[in-house]
């Protein structure tokens, strides 16, 4: 029911946008989030936004990098990363959650029941 895409091969300093399509999920009732996985480590959140799109949360370590944005007529969201570093490397997935829009909430994966299949993003140096 999630759908991500727009990963690739960047370079350090590149950027990349990330989309998320939902289907069969009206996507305005969920909020939605970021997480990434590298190889060998846990899944850590990325970034959140509120249904409406009117809050948004996000990591220390890519804020300032990247937006997370939603347009819920065209059921997306989306992660704009600029100045991509290597450690920025992972396989990104999309997730929706219809918990309460909270910092304490959105940063734990199992606050969201629907996640999408991932996308990969390799930034090289």
């Amino acid at each position: 029911q999630l759908q991500a895409y727009g990963g690739g091969l960047v370079q350090a300093g590149g950027s990349l946008r990330l989309s998320c399509a939902a289907s069969r999920l009206t996507f305005s009732s969920y909020g939605a989030g970021w997480f990434r996985q590298a190889p060998g480590k846990e899944r850590e959140f990325v970034a959140a936004i509120r249904r409406s799109g009117g809050g948004t949360g996000y990591s220390d370590s890519v804020k300032g990098r990247f937006t997370i944005s939603r347009d819920n007529g065209k059921n997306t969201v989306y992660l704009q990363m600029n100045s991509l570093k290597p450690e920025d490397t992972a396989v990104y997935y999309c997730a929706a959650s219809t918990t309460v829009f909270s910092s304490e909430y959105y940063r734990q994966p199992s606050r969201y029941g629907y996640w999408g299949q991932g996308t990969q993003v390799t930034v090289s140096s």
